[in-house]
């Protein structure tokens, strides 16, 4: 081509040289507007980094104060734990102590005198405290609780108060009660160390024991029989009271370690025994429980033969029956001092069969429910009640 056919294209050729230079251009600043956005991502991406790793560092301090805060929180834990146990260790051996058993003296002419004033009034028509009409209809449900200490023992709540505590003496004769604060914990805990223990300036015998409105009632044998009123919150000895009725035989067949079965009920407190002089019979006394008198007693038709237990409801004393070979237990004989329901028309009443015989069984007037000690297991009783008038 020659010449001047270049100089003829060059018009042509102008605007699209200049086309191409103007998209270098924008390619150009594009890349360059690219790269200033890549430098400042990654001065960013290095402020982030450097952020993060200084968070992290701090954490990590802060993780390591905390485990050391924990160390020291679980070390004083620990030691507040051992001076718990030590402090309860302490407590308890205080409960232990008592001070040395007061002198009980027993005046004979007194007794003489209370064993003729009940006398007189013996088997007398019961004229009654309260408007208690109740009688026992069935054993509407039984809760075992557990099995706890020996095969012969008593547990029991105050049955003339609010508290909450369980009392428990384990065995038919000791010098040792535990006392448990609630339900739960006698429930939960097997041993007896989460239990307080008062030691008693006498030993008791049998199972026949009480607690009612605050006071410990319970059976001391020295020759004769004493009755000890024993103030539960001083830990101290109240009252005693020889019991006034000669020659003391077991009062349940089934039962020969118990000599006197301390009861209560609507109407106050109840004594329950047996003498040689009536020895096939139960034997029934209504208690002062300020001055340990008997007010009156009464020669009951119940046998002591086959009976294991006994509590009374509404003035009428109610008599629970086994067998040698161990059956279901049942309340056989009913008898009502006031006179007001006849022996004939009480309700039998059968407890679910178990495991032997009761070696105790104490009614609460308040919960109208039986707490019971059947070879070592400890048993709650809910009873049904109907009025006497619609036996």
């Amino acid at each position: 081509m020659g010449p001047w056919r270049c100089l003829l294209l060059l018009p042509l050729l102008a605007p699209a040289l200049h086309a191409q230079q103007q998209l270098m251009e924008y390619v150009e600043r594009r890349l360059s507007l690219l790269e200033e956005r890549i430098s400042q991502w990654h001065d960013q991406s290095s402020r982030y980094s450097t952020e993060l790793r200084d968070f992290k560092n701090q954490v990590l301090g802060m993780l390591e104060a905390a485990e050391k805060e924990r160390e020291a929180m679980r070390s004083e834990v620990e030691s507040t734990a051992v001076r718990v146990d030590r402090l309860e260790r302490e407590v308890d051996y205080l409960e232990t102590q008592n001070p040395a058993p007061p002198c009980v003296e027993v005046d004979e002419m007194l007794m003489e005198k209370q064993v003729a004033t009940a006398k007189q009034r013996k088997n007398e028509k019961y004229t009654k405290l309260t408007d208690c009409s109740d009688t026992i209809a069935s054993v509407r449900a039984m809760k075992i609780l557990k099995r706890f200490g020996s095969t012969s023992g008593l547990w029991t709540k105050d049955a003339a108060g609010n508290s909450e505590k369980i009392y428990v003496f384990d065995g038919t004769a000791n010098d040792t009660v535990y006392v448990f604060p609630r339900m739960r914990e006698f429930t939960l805990f097997s041993a007896t160390r989460k239990a307080a223990r008062i030691k008693l300036p006498y030993p008791w015998v049998g199972t026949g024991h009480l607690v009612y409105d605050g006071h410990l009632y319970y059976i001391r044998q020295q020759g004769s029989f004493q009755v000890i009123k024993f103030n539960l919150a001083n830990k101290t000895v109240v009252d005693s009271s020889v019991f006034p009725a000669e020659e003391q035989i077991p009062v349940f067949g089934l039962s020969p370690f118990t000599y006197i079965e301390v009861a209560a009920d609507e109407e106050g407190l109840w004594a329950i025994y047996a003498t040689k002089e009536d020895e096939k019979n139960i034997c029934l006394a209504k208690l002062d429980p300020t001055s340990l008198d008997i007010e009156q007693m009464w020669d009951t038709p119940c046998p002591r033969e086959n009976a294991e237990g006994a509590f009374v409801v509404c003035g009428a004393l109610h008599v629970v029956y086994n067998t040698r070979l161990p059956s279901r237990s049942r309340v056989q004989c009913v008898f009502d001092v006031s006179g007001t329901l006849a022996p004939e028309d009480a309700s039998l009443v059968y407890f679910p069969k178990r495991y032997g015989s009761h070696s105790s069984m104490k009614y609460s007037p308040l919960e109208r429910q039986i707490y019971a000690w059947d070879d070592g297991y400890q048993i709650i009783y809910r009873m049904e009640m109907k009025k006497k008038l619609e036996v």
